[in-house]
Order: structure tokens, then C-alpha cells, then sequence
């Protein structure tokens, strides 16, 4: 089995081709980080526009990396939600063109349990069932995973992912997008313990919700208080570190906490956590820990592997071996119900 899988739902246009044994036997990511850089943050309309303008190039590279051609493939995989309509849409013609022309069957992937499943591919371990955290630039959500194909939601963020708290902050500081690399770089030589930021819900047990919006916030009004435009050219680069250390904090206990609750409430001793912040080292660190001294097996994928891939897509294996394919009235679903999956 060779299965083509195509990932655009926001600014990577990618794709990879995988077999049924999880093999991975090529794969290409192409980024839009300096598209959208000058904006602090993803414009859909350039992001839809630059997945016109490589997904074509992404797939032959890909095949030529996997040594195959396209008259070698057994389906095409396509992550058509949750995310941007116009990117969603660029991937999904592509993918039902494909079947069409190759008569072969197409594979829906959900883009967050494909994130979960990256735990899968990367440790080469059954890790279902277990409790999924996928925490990214517009994604903060938590499931119970009960099997491949078998997720429930338990809760998720209720305003602001947290990612996306990151890339608001990185700009109040005057650091560059993407925030979250940026912050976690300017938060070494930080002191996480100078500012007492807060933990939005985190004591409420019975609650697997997140919030970031209140502490966003907290930090605007830490550099220029209530009322007033933000400036951070009056902020000392001790100053800078500290605000991103104490905010990187505030962030990772939020989200340790909500996971080891949700652990607990289920009793699924197994976290599997990706997501374009689970890159975070220091989040990944302080999460080892935590899980240990809680006795929970915890899986996370290497940092290429947590932000947006189309490896992951594998996922769409499990959706082959037992025949759940779409027919080409497939649609997008953009954006994020709550409580879909």
C-alpha cells in the first residue's frame, strides 16, 4: 500500500507518501514563514495563494524523493479540517483531481488527530488509548483517544490557542513572528518567577478547557498598564526576557495541568501531546517531568514532526484498512466547531 497524504490547512503546503507498514518514503514541507512575517501572523488570502502556487511542485518532489510514480499509488489523503477555507480548498482539489485521474480511492484526515497520530509514527509505538493534546498556533484541544480512528473531545481552549497567545505576545515585545520560537529564545535569560501572570482555570478540575486571553492581557498591561498603546521600545532587554519567561510559564503549567487533569478523570495513564508548541523545549522538559512523577507514558514527536507535516497524514492507513473513503462531494470543514472533532 502506497498512500499520496497532502496537509494545507494553514501556511505549510505539504505532502508525503507513506506505505501501510507506516513507512515513510518521502516527504516535503514548503513554509510561508516570510510571506507573512511583515503581518505578524498568517494572512489567509497569501496563505491560499501560495498553496496555488506549490502544491503541484510539493507533490512531484514528493513522489521523486519516494522513488515512485504517480500510477504507483494505492489512494490520496487529504487533511480537509479544521483550518483556513482557501487553503483547505487548494489541497482538496488537488487530492480529488488525483483520484479522478488515477481512479483511487480518497481519505479524509481530520488535521488535530492527525497531529496525535505523529506520536504513533514517531515512537513506532502503539500509543492508543490515550489522552490527545494538540496545542498549535490555532489549536488547544484535548481527547480521549480510545483508538486510531476513535477520538472524543474533552475540552479545549475558549478564546485565544494557545500558539496564537504566543505570536500576540512576541509582538507586544517587539519580538518577530513566529512568536513562539522567538519567545522561547528570549525567555533563557529570562526569570519565569518575575511576574505572577495568571493561570486561567487551571484549579477548576472538573473543566478541560483552556483560556490565554486573560493572560495576554496580563502582560499588556505589565508593559504600559491600563489604557495605553503598547510600546515596546521602553521595554530593557532584561525586561524582554523576563516578560517572555514568566509568560512561557504561565502558559506550560496551564497546559500540564489541564493534561494531567484530564489523565486523571479518564484514567487513560498514556498522554500523547503535538502541536506546534509541543516544539518547546522548555514545555517538553517540565512535561517529562511532570508525567513522571505522575507515572503517565508520555509521547511527543520530534519538532518537525509537531508542526504542521504531512506525515502525520498517515493517520489515513487506519481510515484504509477499513474502508472509510469519500466520494468527490467531499468539502472543507474551515475553522473549529466546539466540540467536532
Amino acid at each position: 500500500m502506497k498512500i499520496l497524504t497532502i496537509e494545507t490547512t494553514c501556511d505549510e503546503t505539504a505532502a508525503a507518501v507513506v506505505t501501510g507498514e507506516l513507512q515513510v518514503l518521502g516527504s516535503v514541507v514548503a513554509s510561508q514563514d516570510e510571506l507573512h512575517q511583515r503581518f505578524g501572523g498568517v494572512v489567509p488570502e497569501i496563505a491560499s495563494r501560495a498553496h496555488l502556487e506549490r502544491i503541484l511542485p510539493v507533490i512531484d518532489e514528493t513522489l521523486r524523493r519516494a522513488g515512485i510514480k504517480l500510477t504507483d499509488l494505492d489512494a490520496v489523503a487529504v487533511a480537509n479540517q479544521p483550518g483556513l477555507a482557501g487553503s483547505l480548498l487548494v489541497g482538496l482539489a488537488a487530492a480529488k483531481a488525483l483520484c479522478l485521474a488515477l481512479n483511487i480511492p480518497l481519505i479524509a484526515v481530520n488535521h488535530l488527530q492527525a497531529h496525535i497520530y505523529a506520536c504513533r509514527i514517531a515512537h513506532g509505538a502503539d500509543v492508543f488509548p490515550c489522552i490527545g493534546l494538540v496545542v498549535s498556533g490555532g489549536h488547544t484541544s484535548l481527547y480521549r483517544c480510545l483508538g486510531p480512528i476513535d477520538f472524543t473531545p474533552l475540552g479545549g481552549t475558549i478564546d485565544d490557542a494557545a500558539g496564537e497567545a504566543f505570536d500576540k505576545v512576541a509582538a507586544m515585545l517587539g519580538l518577530p513572528y513566529p512568536g513562539g520560537p522567538n519567545i522561547e529564545k528570549a525567555a533563557i535569560a529570562g526569570n519565569p518567577q518575575r511576574y505572577d501572570f495568571p493561570r486561567s482555570l487551571l484549579r477548576d478540575v472538573e473543566r478541560l478547557d483552556f483560556s490565554f486571553s486573560g493572560l495576554k492581557t496580563a502582560v499588556r498591561y505589565q508593559i504600559v498598564g491600563q489604557g495605553m498603546p503598547v510600546d515596546s521600545s521602553v521595554l530593557d532587554q532584561q525586561t524582554i526576557a523576563d516578560l517572555a519567561a514568566s509568560f512561557q510559564e504561565a502558559v506550560i503549567d496551564c497546559l500540564i495541568g489541564k493534561s494531567l487533569q484530564a489523565v486523571d478523570a479518564t484514567n487513560l495513564r498514556t498522554l500523547c501531546v503535538a502541536g506546534g508548541v509541543a516544539a518547546n523545549g522548555r514545555f517538553r522538559a517540565k512535561l517529562t517531568e511532570a508525567c513522571q512523577q505522575a507515572d503517565v507514558r508520555l509521547f511527543i514527536p520530534p519538532a518537525n514532526l509537531c508542526t504542521d507535516n504531512a506525515v502525520m497524514g498517515a493517520i489515513a492507513v487506519e481510515r484504509f484498512k477499513v474502508g472509510l473513503f469519500e466520494d468527490l462531494e467531499l468539502d472543507v470543514v474551515p475553522g473549529l466547531v466546539r466540540g467536532a472533532v
